[in-house]
């Protein structure tokens, strides 16, 4: 089975690389692709495209990774119909917000969703989507240890300076420090 992980990945952390192995181990996936969304339609992305996928390329050397240019998993999802039958993998803040997607029922019509939960996460927020859903069961739900990192709040620390050597995979570290990104040094990759 097929698992794709989309997101912005700016940057992509240890959060990120957690999900997608307990997605694995939980799911049962057999290959993944991780989708570095070029210009997502939920919010602005601070740092070029190409960058970002360098990023999530060092950040999963194992899986593929290839950038995507729609705004919307609905209008990927329709030029890809390989990946008819996958699980979008997503955490549980995002599919909380799911029924605000552009077309959500004709996507779950296309793939299944994998939702990542973690302790403290309000059960009744999970359970007022699905019951919002004409295809609730074809969503898993998987239990993932909370790791208290936000891509934005990575951003903000490295723009002040700060190591956050420990909360990224090694390799997207050496990038960043190497190239200089997200304000170390100057050169943020931005267009």
């Amino acid at each position: 089975m097929i698992g794709l992980f989309g997101g912005a990945f700016d940057p992509p952390h240890n959060g990120h690389v957690a999900l997608l192995g307990q997605a694995r181990a939980a799911l049962g996936l057999d290959e993944t692709v991780v989708i570095v969304a070029a210009a997502p339609g939920h919010k602005a992305v601070e740092t070029d495209a190409s960058v970002r996928l360098r990023l999530a390329e060092a950040a999963f050397p194992e899986e593929t990774v290839v950038l995507d240019d729609h705004a919307r998993t609905i209008d990927m999802l329709h030029e890809h119909p390989e990946w008819e039958g996958a699980v979008f993998l997503l955490g549980a803040d995002e599919f909380a917000a799911f029924p605000g997607w552009k077309e959500p029922e004709a996507l779950l019509e296309l793939v299944r969703l994998g939702v990542a939960t973690r302790p403290g996460f309000p059960q009744e927020s999970l359970d007022a989507v699905l019951a919002r859903l004409d295809h609730p069961d074809r969503v898993a739900f998987f239990d993932l240890e909370p790791l208290p990192i936000a891509s934005s709040e990575l951003r903000r620390r490295l723009d002040e300076g700060d190591d956050v050597s420990a909360l990224v995979p090694a390799a997207v570290w050496e990038q960043i420090e190497r190239d200089g990104l997200y304000g170390r040094g100057g050169y943020t990759g931005a267009a």
